[in-house]
């Protein structure tokens, strides 16, 4: 957020003068300057392509050496008509080298869209892969359902021929209590029975588990011994000292004793 103004000049303040790369002398035009604008990645290091224009610039620096000079009038015809031949062959090789560009870029239009051909196949073989399986998944679905639907039928059928008939049976208890797939057992849901229903009715309600006042009764009605519970310190087997420890008489006659028995 400061600055500062002082009383020199940059020149004064200059320590490395100017100094160009190079000096070209007067009535001379060196080759090599010709190739200044050619750096490394975008023409260096030189190819093919390099060297004819190398070449297409010596060509052009001779013809221009064999210009009429201007000063000559009589050679103004021969000069112009000189330059028209020269500038069509320019655009001659102009249109060669666009032919070429676009020869390239054709190539390389050519392969995007061979890959994005190849990436439109992959999708589309992915996306009939995923219908296809859709579909599978579909059939196995119907089918399990048809299975199913069978079986039901087959079962309806089976029961339909046990009683031919139509006469009525009567209840077998024997049978009911000896088969634990039957009604007895395991009732079923759609004729009017559900187990889950009025289960609290199995819950144990006590007066002196659920209430405070029960609590309080239930341990008043205890007896001391089993809410203040004494517990006596057991006597040593063996001899002991006051401070607590057991002597090595009465140890060697423990372990006398525990090797006879």
């Amino acid at each position: 957020t400061l600055g500062t103004q002082t009383d020199y000049r940059d020149g004064e303040a200059q320590t490395d003068p100017y100094s160009p790369e190079y000096v070209v002398l007067s009535g001379s035009v060196p080759e090599l300057l010709t190739l200044a604008t050619l750096t490394w990645g975008r023409g260096l290091p030189a190819g093919l392509a390099e060297v004819e224009m190398i070449e297409r610039a010596r060509e052009k620096r001779a013809w221009e050496a064999t210009l009429p000079p201007l000063g000559n009038a009589s050679q103004i015809a021969k000069r112009r008509k000189m330059m028209d031949d020269m500038e069509k062959k320019e655009w001659a090789f102009r249109e060669q080298e666009i032919e070429k560009l676009q020869d390239v870029r054709l190539e390389v239009l050519k392969k995007l869209l061979w890959r994005r051909e190849e990436k439109q196949n992959e999708l589309d073989v992915k996306r009939l892969d995923a219908h296809w399986q859709n579909h599978q998944k579909a059939k196995e679905e119907k089918v399990k359902k048809i299975q199913h639907n069978c079986a039901l039928m087959v079962r309806k059928l089976i029961a339909k021929r046990r009683n031919v008939g139509g006469k009525l049976e009567r209840r077998d208890i024997i049978k009911d209590y000896a088969d634990f797939a039957s009604q007895t057992y395991a009732p079923l849901s759609r004729i009017g029975y559900f187990p889950d229903n009025h289960s609290e009715r199995y819950v144990v309600k006590n007066y002196y588990l659920n209430t405070f006042a029960g609590l309080c009764q239930l341990e008043a009605s205890l007896p001391d011994s089993v809410t203040q519970v004494q517990i006596k310190a057991p006597k040593p087997k063996c001899a002991t000292t006051k401070t607590g420890f057991i002597k090595r008489s009465a140890r060697l006659e423990a372990e006398l004793a525990q090797v006879h028995q």
